[in-house]
């Protein structure tokens, strides 16, 4: 409770601080002005004593007015006059002095025209290459003489000694060659020796026993691969017939990443599309996947699709079970890209001031898209090769609210955002409203509390997320697990639902 307190305290002292730091820029950029047009500070008070007082305001708080002076009651300070006459000033812009602009440390920086594209990010998690299986049998029935020290999840290589088999099936057959092939009949030696091929025995084996003449009984099976040992189905002692399992070696040359994809975002992806994965075990390294299947059916519950790309493993250091981050990109499209620090936010509105010519700057109200690094995307309001101020602006802001200047609205971007079907379409001209499906976790009269499909115009994945209700009738009929279709709008902060209805599982 006690931390609680002084971390509100804390922050209330530091915004204390900091609007009257502003308050203090402000004032010197004014006085500064002041004084580069040469005015006296006699001179100036003379002057102001035949000017006419419109009404009176706090600078820290511009809007409120007053009809008369005297103190803020938000702060311990006088209040400031505005006089008629500032009004003649020019309304769409606002100057700044050199010394000012260099006072002021001012920055600008280029509206710029780049090539986004709207990647898909998605969690995957690495598994083994099931396509890479080998499973060894018994060829012949027999018994288990020797196991050789092996164990599910021991990594062995391509020839490796399995068990050791006696088999009497194959003996019988080897003495019947043998005594063929001493009658010298070179079509029944070849008879004789294509039954022992068809009863499972390598040439290796066959080639021992023509050499020695002897019957060869005990037989070695070997890993056909390198891998791990998947299933270990065999032990000492035990009797094995003709096509029985006796091992599952999973190869490791490469592994599997599978991730789930929302399904809004599933259908540009492709067959042998590219990848960068960036595994939790490995940061700061980026690993190059490709995709190798797109599993045909969504997952109804979550509304995804299972993709599965593959990784090759060359040093074995990809472990089934870990955890990364999946980039497959989507279509590009052109947009129009500034700092994020040049945008002034105040939560119903984003202003930029935008370089008229040196010393001039003009507010223009934007509207914003996605924030890429340390940059934001412009939908309306603003064009290519424009210049923006980038840093002070605040200062400059406040200044313009003191003189009234009103930010020019949104007139359209330069760049014509590209459509699913391909068309150019004003971003502006876009709808607010989002539908989507989802399912209820929890109702309130005034809030509704989803888990819904993701929403690709927001960039959202799907998730669980709480929203407004627009009317309370609209959440009466719902309960808890039901299925949902709802329409949304952002108002202000929050996301409002206007509409919605139940859908049939």
């Amino acid at each position: 409770m006690t931390n609680t307190v002084f971390k509100k305290t804390a922050v209330a002292v530091a915004l204390v601080a900091a609007g009257i730091a502003l308050g203090w820029g402000v004032s010197q950029w004014r006085t500064a002005n002041n004084h580069a047009v040469g005015a006296s500070p006699a001179s100036t008070e003379a002057a102001k004593a035949d000017r006419k007082v419109l009404y009176w305001y706090d600078p820290m708080s511009p809007t409120q007015k007053f009809d008369k002076p005297g103190k803020s009651p938000y702060m311990d300070m006088a209040l400031v006059p505005k006089y008629a006459d500032e009004d003649t000033q020019e309304s769409a812009g606002l100057s700044v002095s050199a010394q000012a602009v260099q006072a002021l440390g001012l920055r600008t920086a280029l509206v710029e025209q780049r090539d986004i594209g709207s990647d898909v990010d998605v969690l995957g998690t690495v598994q083994l290459n099931d396509r890479d299986v080998s499973i060894v049998q018994a060829r012949s029935g027999g018994f288990v003489e020797r196991v050789y020290a092996r164990a599910p999840g021991d990594v062995v290589a391509a020839g490796a000694p399995l068990v050791d088999l006696l088999l009497p099936e194959w003996v019988a057959a080897q003495r019947e060659f043998l005594a063929v092939r001493a009658l010298k009949d070179e079509s029944l030696t070849a008879a004789s020796r294509q039954r022992l091929s068809l009863l499972g025995m390598p040439a290796s084996l066959v080639a021992q026993v023509e050499r020695t003449g002897e019957p060869q009984g005990r037989y070695t099976v070997t890993f056909p691969q390198a891998g791990m040992v998947a299933e270990l189905m065999v032990r000492q002692g035990m009797t094995v017939s003709a096509g029985a399992s006796l091992v599952r070696v999973n190869g490791l040359a490469s592994v599997w990443i599978e991730a789930a994809v929302p399904e809004a975002q599933s259908g540009p992806l492709q067959l042998g599309q590219d990848a960068q994965v960036r595994l939790a075990a490995f940061p700061g390294e980026t690993l190059k996947a490709r995709v190798v299947s797109i599993l045909p059916e969504a997952n109804r519950d979550t509304r995804t699709v299972r993709v599965r790309l593959e990784l090759p493993n060359p040093t074995q250091r990809l472990k089934a079970g870990m955890s990364g981050q999946i980039v497959l990109a989507g279509r590009t499209q052109p947009a129009l890209m500034v700092p994020s620090e040049a945008v002034i936010r105040t939560g119903k509105r984003a202003l930029v001031y935008v370089v008229e010519g040196p010393g001039k700057y003009h507010p223009v109200q934007v509207q914003l898209g996605a924030e890429i690094d340390d940059r934001l995307v412009i939908q309306s309001g603003l064009t290519a090769g424009q210049q923006v101020v980038a840093s002070a602006q605040f200062l400059i802001d406040s200044e313009a609210s003191l003189r009234g200047i009103m930010p020019a609205q949104p007139q359209g971007s330069g760049v014509q955002p590209i459509t699913e079907q391909g068309s150019s379409k004003s971003a502006a001209a876009a709808s607010k409203s989002f539908t989507v499906q989802g399912v209820v976790d929890e109702v309130t009269p005034t809030e509704l509390t989803l888990t819904h499909e993701a929403v690709p115009e927001l960039k959202w994945p799907g998730m669980t997320m709480p929203f407004k209700l627009a009317n309370p009738e609209l959440a009466k009929a719902l309960k808890p697990e039901q299925q949902v279709k709802f329409t949304f709008q952002q108002q202000g902060k929050d996301f409002v639902i206007i509409a919605v209805e139940r859908v049939k599982p």
